[in-house]
This record gives structure tokens, sequence and C-alpha cells, in this order.
């Protein structure tokens, strides 16, 4: 029997879990035609910082033309300049880490070039990370909405960008982490969390993360 596809909504520097689901699977198609839902990890991140505090980095987007409008057609807004506070961001939580500087220059220009609309960005962004990870999955865009009715014919794991949603998330860790919290390992976070600590390890906590939700 052949595995259905994957069916997720794209993330900027989305979760560990996120990362782990894209590993496990062969196919993964990227939903750009929902409706823009606001404090999901569409446009959000988060990070550990210094002293173990779990920081938000929110992308800010142009206020939406019309109600219900597609995620694929959301621009990103210039207000804030929030791309070197989010590079100050990470550089700040991460410099310290053991692979940080070895990914840094791959990093950076992201937040140099400006990108016209969320998507463009978080796909070109998850395409970059999963190169160094070494993630081979085949990715695609949908052509269409994937209603209820045809979802069946997916792994439908769209959910996963709203915070609030817990039940298809992969246990992902304990793994190193340079700052981590007074209660020990902090799961959840963004993928760059998982890189920049563990480095070419980061393959092998998501293979290990699979076979332990299998």
């Amino acid at each position: 029997m052949m595995e259905k596809t994957l069916l997720l909504a794209a993330a900027y520097l989305g979760p560990v879990d996120f990362y782990a689901r894209l590993y496990g699977c062969n196919k993964v198609c990227i939903e750009q035609w929902d409706h823009y839902v606001k404090q999901t990890y569409r446009n959000r991140c988060r990070i550990l910082a210094a002293g173990g505090v779990v920081q938000t980095l929110t992308v800010p987007v142009v206020k939406p033309e019309y109600e219900k409008m597609p995620y694929k057609d959301i621009r990103i807004s210039d207000h804030g300049n929030w791309r070197h506070l989010h590079w100050q961001a990470l550089v700040s939580a991460y410099r310290n880490s053991p692979y940080f500087e070895y990914y840094e220059e791959d990093f950076m220009p992201f937040y140099t070039r400006k990108y016209e609309f969320l998507l463009d960005f978080n796909l070109s962004l998850q395409e970059m990370i999963c190169k160094l990870i070494g993630i081979e999955t085949d990715v695609e865009l949908t052509s269409h909405y994937i209603d209820t009715a045809e979802a069946k014919f997916y792994r439908d794991y769209r959910e996963m960008a709203d915070p609030g949603q817990k039940d298809s998330t992969i246990k992902v860790g304990p793994y190193y982490q340079v700052f981590p919290t007074s209660g020990g390992f902090q799961p959840d976070l963004s993928i760059v969390d998982l890189l920049f600590n563990m480095g070419p390890e980061s393959l092998i906590v998501l293979r290990d993360a699979n076979a332990a939700n299998l």
C-alpha cells in the first residue's frame, strides 16, 4: 500500500517536531490556499534565549486586503525593523552554541534580503534548513485548497501550525541546549535550537524521534 502524502502548513523557522514529520515521510504537500490565521507558526517561532527564557519572534505581516485571504497572498511588513531584531535575537541566543558559527552565513542572508510574501520566505528557509540537516523529502505546493473530504487521502497535519495543537506533534529530545531552563530540557522550540546546538547530529535526533513515535 502506498504511503499517504503528508500535508503541512509552512512555518517560520518551524518547530522541531515539524521537521521530524518532514524527515519521516517520502513526500510532503505544503498547503498554500488555506486562510491565513494569526498567532500561529506561520509567522512566528520560539527560541531559547539567555537565562533559559523562551522568546517568541514574530514576522510582521501586511493587514490582509480582505477576510479569509489565502496564506500564499500574505505580504511581509517592514514594520519595526524586524529583520535586524530577529537576527540579533538569534545571535544573542545561540552565539555560544556549538554550531552557530558553522551555520551563521547560511542564515544571515535571510535577514538582509527582503521577501515580499511570507510563504516564499518560509519556504526558502525551509529548503535551506532541510539541506543543512540532510532531509531529502520531496516537497510540493498544493494546487488548490485541500478540504475535509479530500484530506482523507493525505496524512493531514496542517494543525501543527497552531501552537495550541499537541495531538499531531512528535516528541523530540531531550538534546543538548546551551541555555537549559531551570526545569531542564525545553521542548517545542524552533528547528534552529536543534540545529545550532546539535549540528550534523540533528538528523539523528529527528530519526530517533520518529522511531520512538511509530
